[in-house]
This record gives structure tokens, C-alpha cells and sequence, in this order.
């Protein structure tokens, strides 16, 4: 009678690089949520209350989440409603500028 052992242990290795990670988590989303509270006495002195979401774009529109399109401040479209007729008239002034510059130095 004879026991056969078994030659090596199948082990299930699985690593991941930094960019696979942030891959799927931009892909699924990351929430991290948590209260700090200090109290004094049964007093509550300070309340901070930390909401984080980590998610790409297309994620973060499906969660309903697109404040940045919405923001001035943060868009590439010019904000004033006269403001294409202003950068048509700095473009003009620049081009007699640098028409004057080159005449000067000439």
C-alpha cells in the first residue's frame, strides 16, 4: 500500500498593477463615507462629516453626479454672452500690434 503525496500546492496568486486598480475603481466607483464627532461632556462640540466619491466621468453621469458641466468656472466655453465679440476685437488689436512692433523694428 502506497500514498501518493502531492508534488507542489497550487497557489492562487493574483497581483494587480497601481493601473488596474484605478481602472476598476474608476470603472465602479469608490465611495468612502465617515463622521468625526467631539464631545466634551455629553456636549457635542464639533460634527465633521467626510463624503468621498472616486469615479470617472461616465461613472460619476450615471450616478447622477455632472456639477462640473454645469460650473463657468470650470468650463472651456467663454463665459460672457458678448464674449465672442470681445475676443474677435482683442484678436484684431493684436494683430495691429504686432503690425506696429514689426514695422518699428524694421
Amino acid at each position: 500500500m502506497s500514498i501518493q503525496m502531492p508534488q507542489g500546492a497550487n497557489h492562487s496568486i493574483h497581483s494587480a498593477t497601481l493601473a488596474d486598480v484605478l481602472e476598476r475603481v474608476l470603472d465602479k466607483g469608490l465611495v468612502i463615507a465617515g463622521d468625526i464627532k467631539v464631545k466634551l461632556v455629553d456636549i457635542e462640540l464639533l460634527t465633521i462629516q467626510i463624503r468621498l466619491v472616486v469615479a470617472s466621468v461616465d461613472k460619476a453621469r450615471e450616478m447622477g453626479i455632472d456639477w462640473w458641466s454645469t460650473n463657468p468656472d470650470l468650463g472651456t466655453r467663454l463665459k460672457a454672452p458678448d464674449a465672442q465679440a470681445e475676443l474677435l476685437e482683442l484678436r484684431e488689436r493684436l494683430a495691429r500690434l504686432e503690425s506696429q512692433a514689426a514695422g518699428a523694428s524694421c
